[in-house]
């Protein structure tokens, strides 16, 4: 039976694992021994910055099952047919401590959940509550920075906590939450788990509606009273961690139940509050809760570091049928979490396993950076528009553009009159100078004549042709010419 073979990380095999070399017996050791440098150097560089908000957290693979016909609301193909199974994996974490805190504290629960559907990721990215402190992302910064270690004192400071609260009265409506009963979660089964912002579905037919999403633990809620949870925290700092863990391990799988609260675009204007408004929840007796399906976790990750610690979610990854709403929270977190993960985890982590699409694959012109993995080689061009069968845009918006008091979510610019791409070109072109004009010629021809393929050779003339009619025509003896040569 063969056994495997110790190597550096250039794949040489290793002679010794437990003495470095050195300069004869007990000498000062060898600048030449490359494992024992690559060893050292490796571990040196094992960490990296970890979360700034949601540091603590723990995961765990399930899928999402649909259980009801929802597609009067939404044309998101992962969401249907009735029985429909999507792979998905979750992160629950604290919110205010760093990696190493205790998981039974005061404090929100962050729940971010990935689906890895046939038509990309969808991040969901929420909480164990509706509702949040602040409605406005330019407040994010300075909220948490009221809420981590006080720069002075090292420690989190009540002072600095509720001076905070002080100033930002839309915070009691969270503090009631979080200062509640349900402020200290047994276990991250026995908790709920909210999408908290505003989001938008989009049917078939263009309908819109806002949305709100809710899983109801299918385990009851339990919770601790503060000294349960100073008690348990004290005996293990991991027990939800531990909780989640072991329930998996034994088969018992956790589950949750996805309800769904949807109003028609046209009710937002006039609702009685801003129904975007992420400290505030939508009353059940006017939007009643509505099933979609089930969420069930059924398998624990091989390697915490790999696919917990390194699983980026961002609110900005939608698919078809699904959008964002006006919420300015929502609107902040778009930009916000897939910027804390590139400088985290670098500008390719949507290549680790963990963050990487499954049904489908990427397929982009992004390039380069440090770790990429998706090289582009013999022809892969990596732009676009291109005329080698590269991946095009479909044209087709994931959802309904918003159209909320105003507001109006669509990549069209205004249409002026001189708008057109050519418009310019044709006057800076007569503008010139038949000297200027001779070189202008030469130029383009000299370079436009050395394309391989006609066809992109004529689409180019056409644009000269479109700009100004001498122009083309002289662009285009020119090149003939040189071709021809």
């Amino acid at each position: 039976m063969s056994k495997r073979v110790l190597t550096t990380e250039s794949g040489a095999p290793v002679a010794d694992n437990q003495n470095s070399a050195t300069a004869g017996v007990g000498g000062p050791l060898l600048l030449q021994d490359q494992h024992l440098l690559e060893k050292l150097a490796r571990f040196n560089r094992e960490r990296i910055p970890e979360r700034v908000v949601h540091a603590r957290g723990s995961g765990a693979y399930g899928y999402f099952e649909v259980t009801d016909d929802v597609t009067g609301f939404t044309h998101a193909d992962f969401l249907s047919t009735v029985g429909k199974r999507t792979e998905t994996f979750i992160r629950f974490s604290t919110v205010a401590d760093n990696l190493g805190g205790a998981d039974a504290v005061r404090d929100p629960r962050g729940f971010a959940l990935k689906f890895y559907t046939e038509e990309g990721n969808y991040d969901l990215v929420g909480n164990n509550t509706p509702v949040f402190f602040i409605k406005d992302p330019i407040k994010f910064p300075d909220f948490i920075h009221s809420q981590k270690r006080d720069p002075f004192t090292g420690k989190q400071e009540a002072d600095n906590v509720w001076d905070f609260w002080a100033h930002a009265p839309e915070a009691t409506h969270q503090i009631t939450w979080l200062m509640g009963d349900r402020g200290i979660p047994a276990s991250y089964r026995h908790m709920n788990g909210y999408g908290s912002h505003t989001y938008q579905w989009t049917n078939a037919e263009g309908e819109a509606f806002f949305v709100k999403y809710h899983f109801k633990t299918n385990q009851g809620i339990r919770c601790l009273s503060s000294e349960q949870g100073a008690e348990i925290a004290g005996k293990d700092a991991n027990s939800h961690q531990t909780d989640l863990l072991q329930a998996i391990e034994r088969g018992v799988n956790p589950s949750w139940t996805l309800y769904v609260q949807l109003m028609p675009v046209a009710e937002a204007d006039d609702y009685r509050f801003n129904p975007f408004d992420l400290t505030k929840v939508w009353p059940h007796k006017d939007y009643p809760l509505q099933r979609v399906g089930r969420l069930v976790l059924d398998r624990n990750p091989d390697n915490v570091f790999a696919e917990v610690e390194q699983a980026a979610f961002s609110p900005n990854n939608f698919v078809p049928g699904i959008g964002p709403s006006p919420d300015k929270m929502l609107q902040g977190r778009l930009f916000a979490y897939a910027d804390a993960h590139r400088y985290r985890l670098g500008v390719n982590h949507t290549q680790l396993a963990v963050n990487a699409p499954k049904a489908t694959n990427a397929d982009n012109y992004g390039r380069d950076g440090l770790m990429a993995s998706n090289a582009y080689g013999r022809d892969r061009k990596n732009y676009e528009p291109n005329s080698y069968d590269g991946p095009a845009e479909t044209g087709r918006p994931l959802s309904a553009p918003l159209a909320v008091a105003g507001y109006t979510g669509t990549h069209e610019a205004p249409a002026h009159t001189k708008d057109g791409d050519f418009f310019q070109a044709g006057e800076l072109f007569r503008l010139m100078s038949d000297d200027e004009k001779s070189r202008l010629i030469a130029n383009i021809a000299g370079g436009l004549s050395q394309v391989s393929r006609d066809d992109v050779i004529e689409k180019n003339l056409a644009h000269f042709h479109a700009a100004d009619a001498e122009y083309g025509k002289r662009v285009e003896e020119a090149v003939r010419a040189l071709r021809e040569d």
